[in-house]
């Protein structure tokens, strides 16, 4: 007969295997600045906007812009490493006079984003958390909602968890195309973000982005000030809503974005 005493001695010892075979799902949305997290080997993490709702007025004008179904595939192809690869199906720009009334209206598909993210550190628990990340832009789109031309960038997060909180800082660097659709310039921002998970599968976040935009016909810095909440009811799902207020007159003046993420 098994006595009792070693069956809870047995259950103890296969406790940490257990807690392996927790899948490690890491969304990046809703937030604006990315993570040092990555997606396990073999498995497949999709994140989507169902709506990305973004308003910007000027002086003249009013702009509308909306997309729709935008998905991210992010495939883990090592320990740390994983490729991603993103796309929106569905655009939609409204530029608005605000003297006549008259508007006019493009719809499109926006570019193809190729990316590599390498995770530094360990993803789980307390700690610091660091990572790199490079990406390109293929020009499948086309103006306003795609760029026109190829893009580049590279992405460096380091983030350190302490118990529910998180403090994340974002540094981005960027050949971004110019404004006419042709050629590139340069641009570069920071993303200064804090988050507390709530321990009931929610998570808050508040974060600032200062980017600066150096393109020939109109160099811009803009000041960015963001919400957000993410729900996860189960391990490998997640429901989340952003919402983004511009500080100065460079940055448009308001963004919602709904969506989530589900890992295979």
């Amino acid at each position: 007969m098994i006595r009792p005493a070693a069956i809870a001695a047995a259950l103890v010892m296969a406790a940490p295997a257990f807690a392996q075979d927790e899948p490690r799902f890491c969304p990046n949305r809703p937030d604006l600045s990315s993570s040092g997290c990555t997606t396990e080997p073999g498995r497949v993490q999709f994140e989507w906007s169902a709506f990305d709702w973004q308003r910007d007025d000027s002086q003249d004008t009013r702009e509308d812009s909306f997309l729709a179904a935008d998905v991210l595939a992010r495939i883990g192809v090592g320990a740390h490493t994983e490729v991603q690869l993103g796309w929106s199906p569905a655009g939609r720009v409204r530029t608005r006079d605000l003297a006549t009334g008259a508007a006019e209206t493009t719809r499109g598909v926006s570019d193809v984003r190729v990316g590599v993210r390498q995770g530094f550190g360990p993803p789980d628990g307390d700690g610091w958390l660091a990572g790199a990340e490079g990406y390109v832009t293929v020009p499948v789109g086309r103006t306003p909602v795609g760029a026109g031309d190829w893009g580049a960038g590279a992405i460096i997060p380091v983030g350190y968890t302490s118990g529910p909180w998180l403090f994340e800082l974002t540094g981005e660097i960027d050949a971004a195309v110019n404004e006419s659709g042709h050629g590139r310039h340069l641009a570069y921002s920071g993303i200064a973000e804090v988050a507390r998970d709530l321990g009931t599968s929610v998570t808050l976040a508040a974060e600032l982005m200062v980017a600066q935009d150096d393109d020939p016909d109109r160099a811009t810095t803009q000041v960015l000030g963001a919400a957000s909440v993410a729900w996860q009811p189960t391990k490998r799902f997640q429901l989340d809503l952003l919402a983004a207020a511009g500080l100065n007159r460079d940055t448009p003046d308001f963004r919602l974005v709904t969506g989530g993420a589900i890992l295979f």
